[in-house]
């Protein structure tokens, strides 16, 4: 799998943290996240537009006036006008600070999964390191890494997960200089305090009821979208194709980024994923269709993604 991101590049994911306070049922919407899901297939973001989608999903047109200003400063836009009747237009700037979302080519494998087109060899795939304080930053930006491609730790500087990743994580300890720290290797034996069955030793190293209520949420507002529920946010405005769209975007991001893509074997049953993944893609195909014909190239990225 070769990362693609489906808005625009990011940085390395954080990694979430299994018990962080994040509410599922209210998934935070980065500014940000909102200004680049807007932009359409010309490279622009309409301000009427952004100030409309942004207030139906509860930000203040201050919130939105300081993020564009950010976003200028930084040289990811160019501003053209003022408030609702401003023109953004991207730049194709890099950086840090983007929106975190879920990566093209693990959605796809995720629903290859949901298909049964991923079974899994029975294979654990182990990572250690040992890079000594005086290369701290480097330690945390492998650990990060490992995190994020969904790696448990077992230990001190020992991570494990059943998904072949090794070549990316060999590619970010180079990247680092810290390749001659990496320790990769393959077991169908492991046993991590006494557990040894695959199953329980996925319960017990990942947070996978915490990922499950994270993707009831998607089903919910997938749910909405397909029946015309209510929309997002309080106002008529949340009823558009593309305030649900980006609604379902950041909860579809809150569920994939921490979630390990573990193989189906290893997972409970009922197992949520799945079947809020296929509703989301049926959404996604639904918004596509309501959307005007200019409308952001989320919808297409994010069409695309899920086939």
């Amino acid at each position: 799998m070769t990362p693609v991101t489906p808005v625009d590049p990011v940085d390395p994911v954080d990694p979430v943290d299994p018990v962080d306070p994040v509410d599922p049922t209210n998934p935070v919407i980065p500014t940000r996240l909102v200004v680049h899901a807007l932009v359409r297939e010309d490279g622009t973001v309409d301000g009427a537009e952004l100030y409309e989608v942004a207030g139906a999903l509860g930000m203040t047109d201050q919130q939105v006036r300081l993020c564009v200003k950010r976003l200028v400063a930084e040289g990811r836009f160019t501003l053209e006008g003022r408030g609702r009747r401003s023109l953004l237009r991207l730049t194709g700037a890099a950086g840090p600070g983007l929106p975190a979302t879920p990566e093209v080519d693990f959605v796809r494998h995720a629903y290859r999964q949901d298909r049964g087109l991923e079974p899994w060899d029975g294979v654990w795939h182990l990572f250690a390191f040992a890079v000594p304080e005086s290369s701290r930053a480097a330690r945390d930006a492998l650990r990060d890494t490992l995190t994020g491609l969904g790696a448990a730790p077992l230990q001190g500087g020992l991570y494990v997960t059943p998904n072949a990743i090794a070549p990316y994580v060999r590619a970010a300890a180079a990247s680092l200089g810290v390749g001659s720290a990496l320790t990769c290797l393959t077991s169908r034996d492991l046993d991590a305090g006494g557990a040894t069955d695959p199953a329980a030793l996925a319960a017990r190293l990942w947070p996978l009821p915490r990922i499950a209520a994270r993707y009831d949420a998607v089903s919910r507002l997938a749910e909405a979208v397909l029946t015309d529920g209510p929309g997002p946010g309080p106002g008529p405005e949340a009823e558009s194709p593309t305030a649900r769209a980006v609604a379902l975007a950041a909860a579809f991001s809150e569920a994939m980024l921490p979630d390990p893509l573990l193989p189906p074997e290893l997972l409970p049953r009922p197992w949520p994923a799945a079947a809020a993944r296929a509703r989301a893609a049926a959404a996604w195909d639904h918004l596509r269709a309501t959307a005007p014909g200019n409308g952001p190239r989320l919808f297409r990225l994010y069409a695309e993604a899920v086939r």
